[in-house]
């Protein structure tokens, strides 16, 4: 049986700390959840570039009586994704043995961390945006999002853009277009096609094939907000793990990873404030994969 040694100890607060930092990130992670994402157990840099594959394209061979097949070498295309951010947050516990007694303690420090980390990398992924240009932008800017017919052009914009009818399509979108949504009576009075959950719940649920989520990070430039309609694939999300510190640097390293993502816990001590220092950080890069399976929703 092994014997417990401060080493021990520390080896598990820093895996205990680890282990809440996932479950305190997917809530509070709309975008990121969305995305093609690309995780890789490889150690990585800042300003390394990952080549995330596309599957090419192949065009059916109408083969006649006696006629051969044929072969096509489709080469996989790539998005080349910089791996330019390195998004953390510390914080200090000054008595952290606590917190293996008391883990709500320990979610009371961790919870606004990972919600800091998430939020950056959530105004990255809404950012993209920008990059949408393969498909005209729907919708009228600064006039609200209160139009049936928005949203059947952004899915026919999809439709059109040969996006497979299999794939989850998904509208984010901010809290006035959203609110807006709310109150198209076609989809959310139980009397019409909706069940009422939007008036009862405050949830909008599906609407013409789109999942539709909100944010409160939407970007928003002058008067016009721009809301997000896509398929998985229009984006992607590439996160890779940090080396771990130097040892003997009195510095302790745990990973966590799930669902293509992954992030890192540092536990330290910091002899100015006597207390143990954690920084939650994570290496990633996101950019447009699939420029036809997005489009902007304008409100």
């Amino acid at each position: 049986m092994a014997s417990i040694t401060s080493q021990n100890a520390a080896q598990a607060i820093v895996k205990l700390v680890a282990s809440r930092a996932l479950p305190a990130l997917e809530p509070n992670f709309i975008m990121g959840g969305l995305v093609n994402r690309n995780f890789d157990s490889d150690l990585a840099a800042q300003g390394d570039v990952i080549n995330v594959p596309i599957p090419g394209i192949m065009v059916a061979n109408n083969i006649a009586e006696g006629g051969s097949v044929k072969t096509d070498n489709p080469n996989l295309g790539n998005a080349q994704i910089v791996l330019n951010k390195h998004a953390e947050k510390s914080f200090k516990i000054p008595d952290v043995t606590k917190v293996l007694a008391f883990p709500g303690l320990l979610d009371a420090y961790m919870t606004p961390a990972v919600n800091a980390v998430a939020t950056m990398m959530e105004q990255d992924l809404l950012a993209l945006y920008q990059l949408l240009d393969a498909n005209a932008a729907v919708g009228t800017g600064a006039a609200g999002l209160g139009s049936e017919a928005t949203i059947d052009a952004a899915e026919r914009t999809l439709f059109s853009a040969y996006v497979p009818e299999g794939l989850k399509k998904y509208l984010v979108v901010g809290a006035s277009a959203y609110s807006d949504i709310r109150q198209l009576g076609r989809f959310t009075e139980a009397n019409k096609i909706g069940n009422g959950d939007a008036i009862r719940t405050g949830f909008v649920g599906t609407i013409k094939g789109f999942d539709i989520f909100r944010t409160q990070l939407a970007p928003t430039v002058s008067t016009t907000t721009y809301n997000l309609a896509f398929a998985s694939d229009a984006f992607a999300l590439v996160t890779r793990p940090l080396p771990t510190p130097v040892n003997g640097t009195g510095a302790i390293a745990e990973y966590v990873n799930k669902a293509g993502y992954g992030m890192r816990v540092i536990m330290s001590y910091d002899p100015n404030t006597l207390s143990q220092q954690f920084t939650v950080d994570v290496l990633y890069g996101c950019g447009v994969l699939r420029n036809v399976y997005g489009v902007q929703v304008l409100s």
